[in-house]
């Protein structure tokens, strides 16, 4: 059992922090690992990469949307209640380097992802520029703790309610026109580390994603979160979840999860049906 003992809304409460006790998970994840949690014994295991691990305190977090079922029902939790299980780390921490010259691009809860790598990348001696965006302020997250971990830090929102309006991949064109970039970091919906990744195979820029394919075990052994990266299939769990984001397979990805997404609402259907009866 593992206990709650930070939690916070975010996003009007569309968006749950959890800081959650795991000292032997905290003393050895990096930067760029997953957890997989689990609510109770009648929950779904979820992978979630970790927004930050304190060793001291002995504490990992998370951060998520609350988007279906199982969500919902970890949204549920408050301080002092327990996630039955807590497995990690899990997955291939980030290569991170010193004396580069790093811009790190998150949209939505990627920026989550984002935060402990880009602390890190500061923390080793790279100059990191980021770039953060949402559909509009409400949904921003991590904008203070993001500004700490960057040495310049841009913001954008669809809208224009906050920052700059239009899209992350419009000022990291410029930043690229700029020249002097040695690596990409994105993290945030798929749609957007594909357009992300064009962009910068455009500039021969090296870029790195996190994918998030549907993903069961997290040991390797059921095949659900095979993705194609360089014309191979590769594992998110074992693998990744980073990889080079000018090798991967985007629209194949998304294929997939919109074809868990179709089937998931098609069970939503039936059992409402049934329930009707």
């Amino acid at each position: 059992m593992f206990k709650i003992v930070r939690r916070e809304e975010m996003s009007g409460g569309t968006v749950i922090l959890n800081e959650i006790e795991a000292p032997r998970i905290a003393a050895k994840a990096r930067p760029g690992q997953f957890l997989i949690l689990k609510a109770n014994e009648n929950g779904e295991r979820i992978p979630l990469t970790m927004a930050e691990t304190d060793p001291v305190k002995g504490t990992v977090t998370v951060i998520y949307m609350v988007v279906g079922k199982s969500t919902e029902l970890f949204s549920r939790l408050q301080v002092g209640d327990f996630f039955q299980n807590v497995i990690g780390p899990l997955g291939q921490p980030t290569h991170i380097e010193s004396g580069k010259n790093v811009v790190c691009v998150g949209g939505g809860t990627g920026v989550a992802v984002l935060h402990p790598i880009a602390r890190g990348m500061k923390e080793a001696g790279s100059r990191v520029t980021t770039i953060i965006g949402a559909r509009n302020k409400d949904l921003l997250i991590l904008e203070d703790k993001m500004r700490l971990a960057s040495h310049e830090l841009h913001i954008c929102t669809d809208d224009g309610s906050h920052g700059r309006k239009g899209f992350v991949t419009e000022v990291l064109k410029e930043l690229l026109q700029q020249g002097g970039i040695d690596q990409v970091v994105a993290i945030g919906p798929v749609p957007m580390m594909k357009f992300v990744s064009l962009l910068t195979k455009e500039f021969g820029v090296p870029t790195l994603v996190s994918l998030n394919p549907i993903m069961i075990d997290g040991t390797g052994m059921c095949g659900g979160c095979r993705v194609t990266v360089g014309g191979e299939t590769k594992f998110g769990c074992v693998d990744g979840p980073e990889f080079d984001g000018h090798q991967v397979n985007f629209d194949e990805l998304m294929l997939r999860l919109q074809a868990y997404t179709e089937q998931e609402k098609l069970s939503r259907h039936m059992c409402k049906c049934e329930g009707e009866r």
